[in-house]
C-alpha cells in the first residue's frame, strides 16, 4: 500500500528540484526525506529519484508514479471538502498567499465581502510574490495563492507633456524595474524587446513605491501596473499610458486540484471574484 504522504514528497522533489528544498518547503529535515523516498521506493519496488552534482530528477518510474500522484492527491483534496461540507457549519481558516498589490487591490476588500457572507471562516494572509506563491500552494503551506500572469517618468522628462508614450521612445533612458525572477521584471523585458530594444535597467527593486520614487528622483523610467498606482504618492512624477497595445497581467487565484470546491476555500473565492468583477471587471476565478 502506497502512503499518500509519501506522494506529497515525491511531488515535492520533483518541483524543487533537490531533496534539501523539498525538505525544507514541507518543513521536514533532509534525512527525513531521503528515508521517505526510500521507503516509497520499496513500497512500488521501483527506483524513483536519482540525484547527482545538479540536483535531484525522477527516473522514468518516478514519472510514472507522479502522473497518479496528482489525479491521487486531488481526490484526496474533493474527499476532504466533501467531508467538511459534511460536517456541521462552516467555520475554520483559510491560509492566503497574495503578492502586495493583489493584497491591496481585490483580498483587503475581499475579507470583507466574507465578514458579511461567510462570518465563520478566518482568513490568514501572506504577502508573497507571484513566483514564489504558486509553488507554496502545492507544498501545502497556503490554501489559496493570489498571482499574476504577464502578457506579452519624471516631470522634466523631454516626453513629460505627451499624452501617451510610445516604449520605443524610452530605449536610450535608464530603467528602474523588478529584479529577475519577479513577474514584473519579464514584463519589463518583454515590452521593450516588442520596442526593439534592451532595457538599461540601472536600479531594481520589487516596491513599486520604490520604483517610483526613484522615478521622481530623475532616475530612470520605468513600467507600472495601474493598480499599482492606487493611493500612492506621485510627487515629481508624471504618469502616462503606453501608446498602442499596453503590456498586460492577468490576476488569478490558484488552489490545489480538488480543493476548488472546499466549504473554506469556495466562499474565499467567491469573495475575491465579487470584488474583481466589482473592482476591475475580471473573469471569473
Amino acid at each position: 500500500m502506497i502512503d499518500a504522504r509519501r506522494l506529497r514528497i515525491l511531488r515535492a522533489v520533483a518541483d524543487h528540484r533537490t531533496v534539501t528544498a523539498a525538505a525544507a518547503a514541507l518543513y521536514l529535515t533532509p534525512s527525513a526525506v531521503s528515508q521517505q523516498l526510500a521507503a516509497l521506493e520499496q513500497e512500488t519496488g521501483h527506483r524513483l529519484v536519482e540525484r547527482g552534482a545538479r540536483g535531484a530528477r525522477l527516473t522514468a518510474a518516478g514519472e510514472i508514479l507522479l502522473s497518479h500522484t496528482n489525479v491521487v492527491l486531488a481526490q484526496l483534496e474533493r474527499a476532504e471538502a466533501e467531508l467538511a461540507d459534511y460536517g456541521a457549519g462552516v467555520a475554520g481558516t483559510v491560509t492566503v498567499a497574495a503578492f502586495a498589490t493583489g493584497i491591496g487591490l481585490v483580498l483587503a476588500p475581499a475579507l470583507t465581502e466574507l465578514a458579511r457572507t461567510a462570518p465563520g471562516i478566518r482568513v490568514k494572509v501572506q504577502d508573497a510574490e507571484g513566483d514564489a506563491s504558486v509553488p507554496m500552494v502545492l507544498d501545502r503551506q497556503v490554501d489559496v495563492a493570489v498571482a499574476v500572469e504577464y502578457r506579452g517618468a519624471p516631470v522634466d522628462h523631454r516626453l513629460a507633456d505627451q499624452d501617451q508614450v510610445a516604449v520605443a521612445d524610452l530605449a536610450k533612458d535608464p530603467w528602474i524595474g523588478p529584479y529577475p525572477g519577479n513577474p514584473c521584471h519579464d514584463v519589463v523585458v518583454l515590452a521593450c524587446e516588442f520596442a526593439g530594444f534592451a532595457p538599461r535597467l540601472e536600479h531594481s527593486s520589487d516596491d513599486f513605491r520604490a520604483v517610483v520614487a526613484l522615478a521622481g528622483a530623475d532616475a530612470g523610467v520605468a513600467l507600472v501596473p495601474r493598480s499599482a498606482l492606487r493611493g500612492m504618492e506621485l510627487t515629481g512624477v508624471v504618469v502616462r499610458p503606453v501608446e498602442g497595445s499596453a503590456p498586460t497581467r492577468r490576476v488569478f487565484a490558484a488552489v490545489r486540484q480538488g480543493a476548488e470546491g472546499h466549504p473554506l476555500i469556495r466562499p474565499v473565492l467567491d469573495a475575491m471574484e465579487a470584488v474583481a468583477v466589482r473592482e476591475a471587471g475580471l473573469a471569473r476565478i
